[in-house]
């Protein structure tokens, strides 16, 4: 480790963008104008964006940088645009339509792009790409350090975007995102080809335009650290309805819930059985900045879950295929299969040189393995792509699967029904 980080520090640190023509764009006048000048240029387009993740509620974007070869770059403000002209990220949507989109991650930025009517109609994930090349590490940084040989300044990942106006040096190292993001698309193009996975590629960045964020999750609220160990429907109640009183007031307040009251807070009045206003207050464990200013909130909450007369159950019904990490204990058959089929696809995946997340779902495999469908190889490659395996990976994984299942469920048959027991052709 120590030589890889010296050979990382002899690289050439790139702290400005290479692309001189960086444009904060704050109007609708200056996005017309560098849309304009993006469109007379062809090639695919590096897109990014910066959420105030951890400070703001929501997750909109607060900066979206766009380059094209021969472009500038754009530095876009979304909310300074729009307040000018309400319909302004039309011109955007119809530029980047007819465009390839380079993103680094892209689940990431995808939805805040989407609030702002922008949707791909082709995508390039560098980091995707990387993950199917089986590049040591995927972040920009470092595949740019192993494919680009140069170093990015990365100083401000998790600042406040939300700020205004934007410090140069900030608004630096968002341009630095999409100056490299073409060259590295073209360099993890050029590693997949060498290894015959660009095809692979293509299809995981076709699946992703079908992406879209988990809806929300009504039950949201248990995922309070600390509240596992909580057993009291009655004080489940009450943490539900802090949750509940938090998520509304970061709302109303544009504030990250966390930075209001941190969760262990939450759990504190919830679990305290506090029987007064005052004595909440007095609580030194139930800290955060707006645990004082905002007590009467609170105690509203703790209040309106005392009274609940609809008491959340300590334990959520089971939905779905059991916890394979049970499966050992209560489902010893589906267990065998679960390992033969993950030992076998480790060795694919090794062969393939690729990671075995990206070979294949872990759930789709659980969900095979707990009730496979072996009538034939046919049947076997329906259901894996009824649980969202792609093509390119069924041709790979299918008959490893049904030959690593056949093998776990022949050890619980009669030696004379083993043979008959592998699937037809």
């Amino acid at each position: 480790m120590p030589d890889q980080e010296a050979e990382v520090a002899e690289l050439p640190l790139l702290a400005q963008p290479r692309q001189q023509d960086v444009r904060l764009v704050e109007t609708y006048e200056q996005l017309v104008e560098v849309v304009g000048l993006l469109q007379n240029q062809t090639g695919p387009i590096a897109v990014d964006a910066e959420r105030a993740s951890g400070f703001k509620y929501g997750s909109q974007a607060y900066l979206v940088q766009l380059f094209r070869r021969g472009a500038p770059i754009a530095m876009i403000d979304p909310q300074a645009v729009l307040a000018d002209n309400a319909s302004a990220f039309k011109i955007v949507s119809e530029l980047l339509d007819s465009a390839e989109w380079v993103l680094h991650a892209a689940t990431q930025d995808m939805p805040c792009l989407a609030e702002l009517g922008l949707r791909p109609k082709k995508i390039f994930d560098t980091e995707l790409g990387a993950r199917v090349a089986n590049l040591d590490r995927v972040g920009l940084g470092s595949a740019c350090e192993q494919l680009l040989g140069l170093r990015l300044a990365k100083e401000h990942s998790a600042v406040d975007w939300s700020t205004r106006p934007l410090p140069s040096n900030w608004l630096t190292y968002a341009a630095l995102d999409v100056d490299v993001l073409i060259d590295l698309r073209d360099a993890v193009e050029a590693e997949l080809e060498k290894q015959n996975k660009l095809e692979w590629a293509i299809a995981e960045f076709q699946n992703l335009l079908k992406f879209e964020p988990k809806p929300t999750n009504p039950e949201k609220w248990r995922s309070l650290g600390g509240l596992s160990a909580v057993k009291d429907q009655k004080q489940l109640a009450v943490a539900k309805s802090l949750w509940h009183a938090r998520e509304a007031l970061g709302q109303k307040l544009d504030v990250s819930p966390g930075r209001l009251v941190p969760d262990a807070s939450l759990v504190e009045a919830a679990t305290c059985n506090a029987r007064s206003r005052a004595e909440l207050a007095a609580n030194r464990k139930f800290a955060g900045r707006a645990s004082r200013s905002y007590l009467d909130t609170w105690w509203a909450a703790v209040q309106e879950g005392q009274s609940s007369r609809d008491l959340p159950p300590v334990r959520l019904a089971a939905t779905g295929i059991p916890n394979h990490r049970s499966w050992p204990q209560r489902y010893p058959e589906a267990d065998l299969r679960l390992k033969s089929v993950r030992t076998a696809l480790t060795k694919l995946a090794e062969e393939l040189n690729l990671p075995i997340e990206n070979l294949v779902s872990p759930e789709a495999i659980r969900q095979v393995c707990w009730a496979p469908e072996l009538e034939s190889l046919k049947t076997l490659e329906a259901q894996l792509d009824r649980h969202g395996v792609r093509r390119w990976q069924i041709e790979q994984i299918a008959h490893v699967v049904a030959d690593a299942i056949t093998e776990a469920d022949s050890q619980n048959l009669p030696e004379s029904d083993q043979e008959q027991a592998r699937p037809e052709a």
